[in-house]
């Protein structure tokens, strides 16, 4: 191209990402010391951490539903989204006020209801203001954006941490004002595409519309699935660096190390997706969770954390954005939203399943146990894949 993509990518996607980053630092800020709270300062179990993961992950995939419906039938997709920010700033201050577990369970659902309603939309914005051959690279761009929030905020944490004695309730309340920063600039700095003229809406879950979903879809839809009962919650992952015995305030290091490579990988792999086989680069995500999971399991050494958690990183990399892209290409235009909600919605469901799994191994048989698993569910999606993928679209660019 004699022109950088990036300079080619709408400034609405950028503005977009910036969101996402400021409401993730917010976010990350609290969640990668919420299992160490959790454990030290309320004494949960990794039962209960793998539960509040997976219910709360799994309401924000299952919202997702309902609002990517409604961002179809009303063909808008920002109020929606900033709704959803809104709600994911206002239940920041519950985290930091929360007496016991069941207030930071109340507060994380809520939080995950606001990621539930402004994910589909969000994503569908995304999809309408990108040119089709730029998906990969727009998606992997706000991706990265995000991403780079996901580590801001564990570093911020840690900081935080060590500057006030451990004191996990006002590292909680200086979260809010990331999360209030977030909402302002959607609110003034995205605008949305008009509506096409003469578009009629209708209900996008009439058997009519959702006959209109492909088999491609469905298949991307089950593919999602697969990779998510194969890598469940990160909180595990907090978990496994608690262990290796490092200072209580510098465990979240470990998300700041996996989010760093997630957002190196994202962007380029995301260019790298306009062109190759989607196909390919989803074998390769596999066999890199595969690899994490082996290393994770292997020892709880800091350094053999770290390497995995790197690995983890590049496979994240690898496979979010693309999943999101595959999703754009094989919907109908006017179905994106309830496309995402689906895809969602099962992803949802195995995020549950995945994690409740992952903490009855951890607290029964141990950590171990719980990456081998992990490596386990993976290979058979490694094989599924290629027993079944054969005639996965490649959505190359055109």
């Amino acid at each position: 191209m004699s022109e950088p993509t990036r300079s080619k990518i709408p400034t609405g996607i950028w503005v977009l990402g910036f969101v996402s980053l400021l409401m993730d630092i917010s976010s990350e800020m609290i969640h990668s010391l919420l299992p160490l709270f959790l454990v030290t300062s309320l004494g949960a179990s990794a039962l209960v951490i793998g539960l509040i993961e997976g219910l709360a992950e799994a309401t924000a995939l299952i919202v997702k539903v309902f609002s990517g419906v409604l961002s179809d039938w009303f063909g808008r997709r920002k109020g929606l989204a900033l709704i959803g920010y809104g709600l994911g700033a206002i239940t920041k201050p519950l985290f930091a006020l929360a007496p016991g577990v069941g207030l930071v369970l109340t507060a994380r659902l809520l939080d995950r209801v606001g990621k539930g309603i402004r994910g589909a939309p969000r994503d569908a914005l995304v999809a309408d203001i990108a040119p089709p051959e730029l998906r990969g690279a727009a998606f992997g761009l706000r991706q990265s954006l995000d991403t780079v929030g996901a580590f801001v905020g564990p570093l911020l944490a840690v900081g935080l941490m060590l500057l006030w004695s451990n004191n996990f309730q006002a590292v909680f309340w200086v979260a809010v004002i990331p999360a209030a920063m977030s909402v302002a600039l959607l609110a003034f700095g995205v605008k949305e595409p008009p509506p096409k003229p003469g578009a009629v809406r209708q209900n996008p879950i009439r058997r009519a519309n959702l006959a209109r979903l492909p088999a491609a879809y469905w298949q991307v839809v089950g593919i999602g699935a697969i990779f998510t009962l194969a890598r469940f919650s990160e909180a595990f992952l907090v978990l496994r660096a608690q262990q290796s015995g490092i200072p209580l305030a510098t465990v979240p290091l470990v998300m700041v190390a996996m989010n760093v490579v997630y957002a190196l990988a994202a962007y380029p792999l995301g260019r790298l997706s306009d062109r190759v086989s989607h196909r390919s680069l989803l074998i390769g995500g596999l066999a890199l969770l595969i690899l994490a999971d082996l290393i994770l399991a292997s020892s709880a050494h800091w350094a053999v954390v770290l390497a995995g958690v790197a690995v983890w990183g590049v496979h994240m990399g690898m496979t979010q954005g693309l999943l999101a892209v595959m999703v754009a290409d094989t919907a109908p235009a006017d179905l994106r939203g309830t496309a995402y909600g689906f895809f969602n919605l099962v992803s949802g469901v195995a995020l549950l399943v995945a994690s409740l799994v992952a903490g009855l191994l951890w607290d029964s048989v141990g950590a171990p146990a719980t990456f081998l698993t992990g490596a386990a569910f993976s290979a058979l999606a490694l094989v599924l894949l290629f027993r079944h993928g054969g005639n996965l679209p490649t959505f190359r660019a055109t």
